[in-house]
């Protein structure tokens, strides 16, 4: 796999689509972080880690409001053929702060507002709304 977070961004989607309660996502570090951020910004109703391999499946339960989804669109920017970044003053705003930028940063992967609260930069990942 070239890409995971293209591949994770993917398979919510597709779950939301078929209005699935949950998707079940093979586990990596990156993957937990951008969970509990969709988690903390209310975008998923709760998530767990099963150990039932070596690396482990991240198994995420989706939120749906009278039967639609409270995630509308997803969207990858950066990506490894053609990687984004932006300094502090270029972070981006996903639709004037209604939705949610996640940004790589050096102090770890955090939304759009909270780097410009804490001024850092970095690797723009994907878009959420």
């Amino acid at each position: 796999m070239t890409d995971p977070i293209a591949d994770y961004l993917t398979r919510i989607r597709n779950a939301i689509r078929a209005k699935h309660k949950s998707v079940d996502i093979p586990l990596s570090k990156m993957k937990r972080a951008i969970t509990h951020i969709l988690y903390e910004q209310g975008y998923i109703a709760g998530y767990s880690i099963v150990e039932n391999t070596v690396q482990g499946t991240l198994r995420i339960y989706l939120k749906y409001d009278r039967d639609r989804p409270v995630i509308t669109g997803l969207e990858r920017i950066s990506r490894p053929g053609l990687r984004k970044y932006a300094g502090v003053k270029e972070v981006p705003r996903t639709l004037n702060g209604l939705g949610l930028t996640i940004v790589s940063t050096p102090k770890g992967i955090m939304t759009d507002a909270r780097a410009r609260a804490e001024n850092v930069g970095g690797e723009v990942l994907c878009r959420i709304w």
